[in-house]
């Protein structure tokens, strides 16, 4: 070979690899390009018995948090005077999320303190059902006597399908179940399904819970009442009062039945604490269009009581234009009735109303149901609910105020953590959670905690819905994952909020999770979408990112958020497994949702990110014919966690986002942080990202085309 030929090969393939490995780096940059090597680890079988339960298996450790139950069951099973079996929901009898502690009857009765669950109490047998926020939490606090049920799971009967097949050689076979603590819905489909089995399903007044449950059970509550001031509420109760009527009107009643709690609230502009982290107080009222009535437990001292609030001036009786003892004789105008809060009292004045239509909510109490004759009832979805979540523009104010004080809050304490983790001194889930709270308790207008803050290292983070306990504590280091889910009640907003830390080293598999919630976080918070559509059909943004890559969370994507009032509020929500709820409302201008994907891995870690945003209307580049377009705005500002964000795996538009988002942080929390360290910090944290840029990342898909061409062109020549 001459010297001039070899010279011209050596080039040649020069040429080939450099022009190669140009394509192979420009190709990395785009993310649906890249081969992401994750591993979800298999979900074994659901028990469907106690012996199948890992946790009840010969020889396992008793989990610390698990609860004997076998007395209460025992005391339960005695009292099944013509059934077979009883049904102990999670509800009260206003249908709430979170009861009162004197409420929390299937936690009583099973031990598991999730707030999502059903319990079922055969004579032999006992089944909890609960959903897949609460899998770990219910295998730890359940004991031997319960079956745990994983709704959900392939191959996990209902509870209907349970029932029938284990009474199905029973004669007559009866199941029990307070009409108070379901809803009708509920109860009629169970009743349906059951019926199908030849099972009866029959109502249980008083409850069987409530006949055993006499030693230890905290007092029905019974806290102080206070009117909100209309800087908060935005509207007076009277021209709500109004609204709703208008309503009445429409849909051809005479009168409204309002059951749900955090609907009297915000309906007479009223706040207290009777559940906790929910300022709600234990309430009914009746709307007619010539009279309303409220009813409270303790009325007569709530109505003269002196305000316990400090932004409050005006007694019970006086924001609701009563007399002192709750009548509304000789008044001129609009005045609430005020009258003692109990079952028969609200059954019988109902029962008064039945010459008349009488509306009622999809999730009223299957009592107060079967107290309407069928020809004058009318059940449909609650007005008053829909108007509560599409907030005023005074709301909207407050709203955006209290997440800025908030966040403002939460990064000083977060810079604080991470210093001293980092410096190696002492922190837990339980300090940490308690040093957060002292935070927010020191913001102005904060009126507590919005929910029990989620403070869960490692491990505990696969936990969904984990709370923190000397039991469970885990110390927040280097080496774990650190998630914070937390928030707080606010006169003028609701906030909650959740981030996920690593104060060391992640892996290249932690960070990849991480991201990959990242980037269905952004690109829901991006979405645009047609007026009209439900949470359910934009769900799937969110979870796209790892479902491409063979991962999945199991709950929901966002929540509807109260202004000072519920953190879950609906009836707009956004998620998969609400796609059959009767109770749905499209997204609208207006509401609050939070935007939380995340990823779990049992025994290891868990992931979620957390921003509120608000529904509004948005301007697109064409404008389809009678087509309003929607988006959401962004309301929490508190960084992301750029140790663990793998930023190649990001698009640019994401990127684009992430630097605007903390941007926005900078400009409107930063004035708050001011002179503080937590300015540094955040500073830090929101730097704004370049991707790096090279020769090849600046050559364009023509380019890249002719130079390949251009490859094989040379590679063929070689071998001529």
């Amino acid at each position: 070979m001459d010297y001039q030929r070899y010279t011209m090969r050596a080039a040649n393939f020069t040429f080939l690899f450099f022009t190669l490995l140009i394509i192979v780096l420009v190709a990395r940059g785009d993310p649906d390009i890249e081969n992401v090597d994750i591993h979800q680890r298999s979900r074994r079988a659901t028990p469907q018995s106690v012996n199948d339960r890992p946790s009840c298996k010969p020889g396992a450790p008793v989990p610390p948090s698990r609860v004997d139950t076998t007395a209460r069951l025992s005391a339960l099973r005695g009292r099944f005077s013509g059934i077979h079996a009883y049904i102990v929901p999670s509800e009260d009898a206003h249908q709430s999320e979170y009861p009162a502690a004197h409420d929390l009857r299937r936690q009583y009765i099973s031990g598991f303190s999730g707030s999502a669950g059903t319990a079922v109490i055969l004579g032999n047998k006992a089944a909890l059902w609960t959903d897949g926020r609460y899998f770990l939490e219910a295998e730890s606090q359940l004991d031997c006597n319960w079956i745990l049920m994983k709704s959900g799971v392939t191959g996990v009967p209902s509870v209907t399908e349970w029932l029938t097949s284990e009474l199905k050689n029973t004669l007559n076979a009866r199941v029990g179940a307070s009409p108070f603590f379901m809803s009708n819905s509920k109860w009629k489909t169970t009743s349906d399904q059951l019926s199908e089995g030849g099972v009866t399903l029959v109502e249980k007044n008083p409850d069987l819970v409530d006949d055993i449950w006499t030693s230890g059970r905290p007092p029905a509550p019974s806290s102080p009442i206070n009117a909100l001031p209309i800087n908060y509420a935005g509207k007076s109760w009277q021209d709500k009062i109004t609204e709703l009527r208008a309503d009445m009107t429409s849909k051809g009643a005479y009168a409204f039945v309002v059951t749900n709690l955090d609907e009297t609230a915000w309906l007479f502009n009223l706040r207290a604490s009777d559940i906790e982290f929910n300022p709600f107080f234990i309430s009914y009222a009746i709307v007619e269009h010539n009279k309303t009535r409220l009813y409270l437990l303790n009325h007569a001292a709530k109505l003269i009581q002196e305000p316990t609030d400090s932004k409050t001036t005006v007694k019970l009786f006086g924001h609701l234009n009563t007399n002192m003892n709750g009548a509304c004789t000789g008044k001129v105008g609009q005045c609430v009735e005020v009258k003692e809060y109990s079952s028969d009292n609200i059954i019988n004045d109902i029962m008064a109303l039945t010459a008349n239509k009488i509306w009622i909510s999809l999730l009223c109490n299957q009592a107060i149901f079967n107290s309407i004759p069928q020809a004058q009832r009318i059940q449909a979805k609650s007005t008053v609910a829909l108007a509560k979540s599409k907030k005023n523009p005074i709301e909207r104010q407050g709203m955006k105020k209290a997440y800025n004080r908030d966040s403002a809050a939460l990064i000083k304490f977060l810079q604080l953590l991470e210093k001293e983790v980092k410096e190696g001194k002492h922190w837990t889930e339980v300090t940490a959670a308690a040093k957060l709270k002292s935070y927010r308790l020191s913001v102005e207008d904060n009126r507590g905690l919005s929910f029990s803050s989620i403070s869960a290292v490692g491990s505990n983070g696969a936990i969904i819905h984990y709370t923190p306990s000397n039991l469970t504590d885990k110390q927040i280091t280097t080496r774990e994952i650190y998630l914070l889910d937390s928030g707080g009640q606010y006169l003028d907003g609701t906030t909650d909020v959740t981030r996920t830390f690593h104060y060391g080293t992640p892996t290249a598999y932690e960070k990849e999770c991480y991201t990959l919630v990242l980037m269905g976080h952004i690109d829901l918070a991006l979405l645009k979408w047609p007026k009209g559509l439900y949470g359910r059909q934009i769900d799937a943004v969110a979870r796209a990112p790892l479902w491409k890559n063979g991962l999945r969370y199991l709950h929901g994507t966002g929540h509807g958020i109260g202004m000072y009032l519920s953190v879950h509020e609906g009836p707009g929500r956004i998620s998969l497994s609400h796609a059959l709820n009767p109770s749905d409302e499209p997204l609208d201008d207006g509401m609050y949702f939070s935007d939380e994907p995340g990823y779990y891995e049992d025994g290891k870690f868990g992931i979620r990110l957390e921003t509120v945003v608000m529904v509004k209307k948005v301007d697109t580049k064409y404008q389809f014919p009678s087509t309003t377009f929607l988006g959401f705005d962004i309301v929490t500002l508190v960084p992301y966690e750029p140790n663990l964000i793998n930023y190649d795996m990001l698009s640019d538009r994401q990127i684009q986002w992430l630097n605007d988002y903390h941007k926005r942080t900078e400009d409107e929390i930063g004035p708050l942080l001011a002179g503080t360290p937590a300015y540094d910090w955040m500073k830090s944290k929101t730097k704004p990202y370049v991707r790096p840029t090279s020769g090849c990342s600046l050559l364009s898909q023509s380019t890249l085309t002719v130079l390949l061409i251009a490859a094989v062109g040379n590679m063929a020549s070689m071998f001529s």
